[in-house]
């Protein structure tokens, strides 16, 4: 698997949910800090993305905005119009949906006859913080992507295929808008990496997936994670010595190889046993331990609290 559609699987907890909304001018809302993320797409109308901390965003249609932490925000259609507080149980999204689920067509909030009307696609994504990958910490409390460039044709369709599926529900809409929401949760990344390079203003992670060496190395690991790497071996993946390719990762990723590999490692161990059944042994042999005592003592260094006593409080915690 690629690194960031890896990155994106292993961090997702629950489902996403989306809508449509609609609103009539003047409006004005005030959304507060979620534990996920999210995005507002504009397909009619004009507005304003005001953060917490910033200069205001001006929006166009076709621009997005991504929230990779899900800061406060204010949404509204001038800097003037005083913004009203959202209910902490909808973060992202003023419309009545649960965290946990997609609500399609019933979710549009529709703007009485009259008035300019400012349409948006906004979305929200449930995101496990405990094990943050180091590529989303690198992203900034606003990613915005304007509708200008040739770039931004793929993430287009994704809101078209997205808008469509939201403004009118058909059969299959429960199992198309989840994997559309997916889609363009990695087109958003993927547009905010390629401007990064094409900038020249790539560094960490936006620059070692642009690296050909290094992100031959962290596809080698997300691969095999199981494998029993070297740094020797992995450096001949890469093309380089073993010395320069530690040297060029370290760089870059902000740990040494066989450092990511056990923090990866982890990391997917820590989801085995929060998302399946596995036994212990079996998940220490899928990451790459041959001994579940070894497993054991690793995963307790990493997490506090071995393996078992880790699978009870999650799913504790996700039952309560």
């Amino acid at each position: 698997m690629d690194v960031l559609s890896d990155v994106i699987t292993t961090m997702r907890a629950g489902l996403p949910h989306s809508a449509r909304v609609r609103r009539t001018v003047p409006f004005g809302r005030r959304f507060p800090a979620s534990g996920g993320a999210g995005f507002h797409a504009l397909l009619q109308g004009a507005g304003w993305l005001i953060p917490q901390a910033g200069d205001p965003v001006a929006l166009e249609p076709g621009d997005v905005v991504f929230l990779p932490r899900g800061s406060a925000h204010g949404l509204a259609d001038s800097l003037s119009t005083p913004l009203l507080d959202v209910s902490p149980s909808t973060p992202l999204l003023d419309v009545p949906a649960s965290s946990a689920e997609i609500r399609p067509g019933p979710d549009e909030v529709r703007a009485p006859a009259g008035g300019p009307v400012t349409v948006m696609l906004c979305g929200a994504y449930l995101l496990d913080r405990s094990r943050a990958h180091p590529l989303m910490e690198e992203l900034p409390e606003v990613v915005h992507l304007p509708t200008t460039g040739g770039h931004r044709s793929e993430l287009r369709a994704a809101l078209d295929l997205l808008g469509g599926e939201l403004e009118r529900s058909r059969p299959g809409t429960d199992a198309m808008v989840p994997a559309l929401l997916d889609m363009l949760l990695l087109h958003i990344l993927r547009a905010w990496l390629d401007e990064r390079s094409r900038e020249g203003a790539a560094t960490g992670w936006s620059a070692a997936l642009h690296d050909p060496a290094v992100a031959t190395a962290l596809r080698a690991i997300h691969d095999e994670p199981g494998r029993q790497w070297s740094v020797e071996e992995l450096g001949r993946h890469a093309g380089l010595s073993r010395a320069a390719f530690a040297r060029r990762f370290t760089a870059l990723v902000g740990r040494p190889p066989l450092a990511y590999l056990t923090w990866w490692r982890m990391t997917i161990a820590a989801r085995l046993l929060r998302d399946s059944d596995a036994p212990s042994n079996a998940v220490a042999g899928q990451v790459g331990y041959t001994s579940e005592f070894s497993f054991a003592h690793a995963f307790k260094r990493t997490y506090g609290r071995p393996p078992g006593a880790y699978r009870r409080q999650v799913r504790g915690r996700a039952g309560s």
